[in-house]
């Protein structure tokens, strides 16, 4: 066994003296190899080279050397020089089929190294660096606080040295290896308060959400129902909400929304997008709209020409157009053109659900529960059967949309009534959770908002109505006295116009800019768009009758009396200040709970404000009719319905009426009551649903505490 192991281990020194040579060879090429490497990144013209295609991608010679910052004739032969190295030590590939330059692993493995030596020697410096918002980091330099003071702020060039001096002393006692440019700017932020500076502190301040926050937005479920979309939307609503009352509205409006006396619905968009856009397809069926340099990912709209091109290019232009409104889009001219392809109603019935189907993953940026989308039905142009078919495939759509966010709205005019031909069907859509909306002369939105104020309607239509009025708080403050009540109104109606007025130029800035590019593109915009502006009152019944103390027989009165004046003021500062399509509104939005918890606060009159779905209470809005109280007496009915007439003849920016039918049993009565406020300019039939958010299935509200489907608890109701 000696000699087995002495003669084993006497082959195995012999052939490590063979291979030796041969293996010192290798590493002393290896060794060689990275010394090149190394000489490669001891420029910085060529980490920059790699840079840039790690960034940029697959580039060519003459774009890489201009990104490069090689731009001269005479810089040609460095270029080359450089690339070449790269080229040589695999750190760069060139695809020759493409002509094209790429970085190669080895090559980003190289990139990667450089950075870390690069922070480690920062680290080990000892000097004071800043973690930048774009994920590098840098040297502290006190020229750049002076530089945002002066740029940001405004702030005059001596005066910003003096706070950068005062930052400084404090920045460098900080006992930390790295500051961030948040911490930067706090620091700021907080020697200039010290001296006085808020304004200049506001327009220093750095938006965003707090990491609490963010992390509450990420365990809600309730946040992220349309996946990670949801949370990016709500995420960059909050930073634009803040950047509104801080940077763009005057001190004095941004003061009465934070108060309550004013409030901005849907503040995170305000400032961006229109609240709610008229669009007529007839005006570009026949010639399609071209996006140009815009959403270069999307088809582009051809002319509509028959059915397929229906159902193929309206869902890409509902979509598109759903992201540019905060409330509404209401689409005139669908049905007319659908119809003059398709005569059958059966194929009516079919292409019709089709569309709407394709159309249904549109983005909402509702807040206020209304459907994003509202196609309107010119229901006395066209045979009976032809309008049932439409409601049957509108119902198809329904059937197989939880919570339907495209609505139809049928249009009468007063020398017909032919709903009752209709009205089977509409019952059956409202039970299966449709959202119907029925007007007479003239287009309307799902909330009642007028396409026309002072008769000027042609073309696309665009109405800025996101403002709403405290009305309580007004009757609060007037001492019982009407007339001081009106007199206060009249007071606040002219800064809520001005700052209307703003947005509208804001707003208008933007669409010129492309920020709201489908809109821009389907209109000549400045041609072609008249915008309106609009008031809306909230709390009109608890300011009249509660407050004020008007009992019912004459507070109809005085509240038409109160309308009327909100009315004529609107219209006689709308002229002064240049805007003649301005208008009063009562409708539904995000405004009657925040006031109604402000003013209970305030106030402590909890008791006069009507209790909603959850227990939450807010304050009245549009006018809200009970279906019983139309079936009680034609005399009850009848006075009902003339009153909200007389109140809607007077609004001449839309009146929202909802006629609840919740608590009808029967197809028989909610058909009785739908007919019998057909008499009115515009009304919402409603029916309360719940949809659980387990199963995606939807229910009747009444006295159900679990999914009769999967049995869970978890149930929401359907805002419509």
């Amino acid at each position: 066994m000696e000699q087995l192991s002495h003669d084993y281990s006497s082959q195995t020194e012999s052939r490590r003296d063979e291979l030796e040579p041969r293996r010192g060879g290798v590493l002393e090429s290896a060794s060689k190899r990275v010394r090149m490497i190394f000489s490669v990144m001891a420029s910085p013209n060529r980490i920059d080279i790699l840079r840039i295609l790690n960034s940029k991608g697959p580039l060519t010679y003459s774009e890489l050397k201009a990104l490069a910052g090689f731009k001269s004739k005479k810089e040609s032969g460095k270029f080359a020089y450089h690339l070449r190295k790269l080229l040589r030590q695999s750190l760069v590939a060139l695809n020759k089929g493409e002509r094209r330059y790429t970085i190669t692993n080895l090559g980003k493995l190289v990139l990667s190294l450089a950075r870390q030596i690069e922070e480690r020697s920062i680290i080990e410096s000892g000097k004071m660096y800043v973690r930048t918002s774009k994920h590098s980091i840098e040297e502290f330099n006190s020229l750049k606080i002076i530089q945002s003071l002066v740029r940001e702020a405004n702030m005059p060039l001596e005066q910003a040295h003096k706070i950068t001096e005062e930052v400084e002393n404090k920045i460098y006692k900080f006992q930390t290896a790295y500051l961030t440019s948040s911490l930067i700017r706090e620091t700021v932020n907080s020697v200039l308060i010290e001296h006085g500076h808020e304004e200049y502190r506001n327009k220093m301040a750095r938006i965003g959400m707090p990491a609490s926050d963010i992390l509450e937005l990420l365990n809600n479920i309730d946040t992220s129902k349309n996946g990670v979309e949801s949370l990016l939307s709500k995420v960059s609503r909050s930073v634009f909400s803040e950047y509104l009352v801080n940077n763009t509205l005057t001190k004095d409006i941004a003061d009465m929304h934070l108060a309550g006396e004013i409030h901005i619905s849907n503040s995170g968009i305000w400032g961006l997008i229109p609240d709610t856009i008229f669009l007529d397809i007839a005006d570009f069926g026949d010639s399609g709209i071209d996006f140009k340099g815009k959403f270069l990912n999307v088809s582009r709209i051809p002319a509509l020409r028959n059915p397929d091109d229906f159902v193929t290019s309206l869902p890409i232009l509902i979509s598109l157009l759903s992201r540019e409104a905060s409330s509404e889009i209401v689409l005139d001219g669908i049905i007319p053109l659908l119809l003059k392809h398709i005569k059958e109603p059966d194929k009516i019935e079919s292409q019709f659900a089709r569309l709407l189907l394709c159309s249904s993953a549109a983005p909402s940026n509702s807040l206020s529960g209304l459907p994003v989308t509202t196609l309107t039905v010119p229901a006395y142009e066209f045979d009976c059967r032809i309008i049932n078919a439409l409601l049957d495939g509108y119902r198809k759509y329904v059937d197989s949309t939880p919570v339907p966010r495209i609505g139809i709205s049928l249009n009468y005019n007063n020398t017909s009534n032919n709903l009752n031909e209709h009205s089977e069907h509409i019952i059956t859509t409202l039970r299966a959770g449709g959202i119907i909306s029925i007007s007479r002369n003239g287009s309307r939105g799902s909330n009642g908002i007028c396409k026309s104020i002072n008769g000027k309607s042609s073309g696309t239509v665009m109405t800025l109505q996101s403002l709403s009025i405290n009305l309580p708080r007004l009757a609060y403050q007037s001492n019982n006295d009407e007339t001081y009540f009106r007199a206060k109104l009249a007071l606040m109606i002219k800064p809520a116009l001005a700052a209307m007025s703003m947005r509208k130029n804001v707003i208008a800035d933007h669409i010129r800019k492309g920020i709201v590019p489908v809109l821009a593109s389907s209109t000549q915009f400045m041609q072609l768009v008249t915008t309106n502006i609009l008031i809306n009152l909230t709390g009109a019944k608890e300011s009249v009758y509660d407050i004020l103390g008007f009992d019912p027989n004459n507070g109809v009165e005085i509240l038409q009396k109160v309308l009327k004046t909100a009315v004529d003021v609107t219209m006689e500062q709308g002229k002064h200040i240049g805007e003649h399509s301005a208008g009063i509104a009562m409708i539904y939005d995000d405004s009657a709970e925040r006031f109604a918890n402000l003013d209970s606060d305030k106030y402590g009159k909890i008791s006069l404000i009507s209790p909603l779905q959850n227990n939450k209470r807010a304050y009245s809005q549009g006018l809200t009719l009970n279906g019983k109280d139309l079936l009680l007496s034609d005399d009850k009915g009848a006075s009902i319905i003339n009153d909200c007439i007389s109140i809607n003849n007077l609004l001449n920016g839309g009146l929202s009426v909802i006629l609840d039918v919740s608590d009808l049993s029967s197809n028989t009565e909610i058909r009785t009551a739908v007919e019998l406020a057909s008499q009115l300019q515009f009304f919402r039939p409603n029916l309360n649903l719940l949809v659980c958010n387990g199963c995606g299935k939807r229910t009747k509200t009444q006295f159900i505490e679990k999914c009769e489907f999967c049995k869970s608890s978890y149930l929401s109701p359907i805002c419509l």
